[in-house]
């Protein structure tokens, strides 16, 4: 690489499959490990805390099945809103999400 190479044209536009894949087994893992955390806890911990905690965990768990699916059928890493690839660097951080940030905050 070139010091005269602008770093957008280092990076990566789209994460492989199976680097996608492996991140998002990382979350699955992840998630999973927290709920058997949550469901192990002392019986006298605060029953509404721990539901919203799972109801949570349960949520991103079905969003990391979603973006597996997306991977399978090859729409992983394209925005549902807008259909513009989504961001290596957001992919990076957040691999289940199914949109890019200006759609995102539209959603929100």
């Amino acid at each position: 690489m070139s010091l005269d190479t602008p770093q957008a044209e280092t990076r990566r536009e789209r994460l492989t499959a199976h680097e996608a894949l492996q991140r998002l087994e990382h979350e699955r893992t992840s998630r999973l490990t927290q709920l058997r955390a949550i469901e192990e806890t002392r019986p006298d911990a605060e029953e509404q805390v721990m539901s919203t905690q799972k109801d949570t965990i349960r949520r991103v768990l079905a969003e990391v099945e979603a973006a597996v699916a997306r991977v399978g059928n090859g729409s992983y890493g394209i925005c549902r809103d807008c259909a513009k690839p989504i961001p290596v660097e957001r992919l990076e951080i957040l691999p289940y999400t199914p949109f890019c940030v200006p759609c995102q905050r539209k959603a929100v």
